[in-house]
């Protein structure tokens, strides 16, 4: 689980560093390119047999997929990657705590948020206002994403939802990605490093993923998940030497606290009544 975390966060950090070649969407444009051929060429989706109420999902899963990559990367690269993370934690979280029917988990966002408002009192120095617009849109799109990916699993078998939904998002994608890199999107090696961005930061992470949740349970996947924004701050302090202040180490550990806090709330209702945890998919 620590593994695929740490994947995911280098791929971003690789991400990042091509930037001044690619552009943010043309690396989302060479991620999600990748993704979909890996994913096309393990599951083999079946396209036949759907209903128009189920590729009605999946191409808005696809487009939300395409969406939450593109806001994601536009906030990197404006914004230290550690409060990108732990800004956009704030999706799944919140959908968390509107899915509960316990008083106690507004307790939760208010600490979250109480976390992310510290993040602007210079914890990671200055931050770009536009970065964290894009940070939060990114946020509220990943709680979208993981509504769709949802109703996109119940209406698809294996990870056929997913492999679609991922080359639609693709093939919106490349044509903005195209725009934004040029050219340069083609080189050979820009292509290669590309490719390393999808399996450090989707392929690896989810196959890795689907082997720790056949061994632990879903609480502590949903609580080693949480700490995704330590780990992604500490990525981005040894990786692209962004640095971070005591403040900020606080206000990380304000939304880590949420995020285990809203995992164990969403868990004793999942018990009680078998309320989905959105925590589950912060993955």
């Amino acid at each position: 689980m620590v593994i695929g975390l740490v994947c995911q966060d280098v791929g971003a950090s690789l991400a990042v560093l091509l930037f001044p070649t690619t552009g943010a969407l043309g690396m989302v444009a060479l991620r999600l390119g990748f993704s979909a051929v890996a994913l096309l060429a393990v599951c083999r989706p079946t396209l036949r047999g759907h209903s128009a109420r189920a590729w009605g999902t999946v191409i808005l899963f696809g487009v939300a997929l395409a969406t939450m990559n593109g806001l994601f990367y536009e906030a990197l690269a404006r914004v230290p990657l550690g409060a990108t993370v732990t800004i956009e934690v704030l999706g799944p979280l919140v959908l968390s705590v509107v899915m509960s029917r316990r008083a106690v988990s507004w307790l939760w966002a208010v600490l979250a948020f109480a976390g992310v408002a510290l993040l602007g009192q210079g914890s990671f120095g200055s931050l770009d206002l536009l970065g964290v617009v894009f940070a939060f849109s990114a946020a509220a799109a990943w709680a979208g994403y993981i509504l769709l990916s949802a109703r996109a699993g119940a209406s698809f078998p294996r990870l056929d939802g997913l492999a679609i939904a991922m080359t639609i998002g693709a093939i919106l994608a490349l044509p903005l990605g195209i725009v934004t890199a040029g050219a340069a999107i083609f080189r050979p090696n820009i292509l290669l490093l590309g490719a390393a961005v999808a399996v450090l930061s989707s392929t690896v992470p989810y196959a890795l993923e689907l082997v720790s949740l056949r061994r632990l349970p879903s609480a502590t996947f949903s609580i080693l998940m949480s700490l995704s924004p330590a780990i992604a701050t500490i990525a981005g302090l040894a990786l692209l030497g962004q640095r971070i202040t005591a403040v900020g180490v606080v206000a990380i550990c304000l939304v880590i606290a949420a995020s285990i806090g809203a995992v164990r709330t969403a868990s004793r209702n999942a018990r009680g009544d078998t309320l989905p945890n959105p925590l589950d998919e912060i993955g």
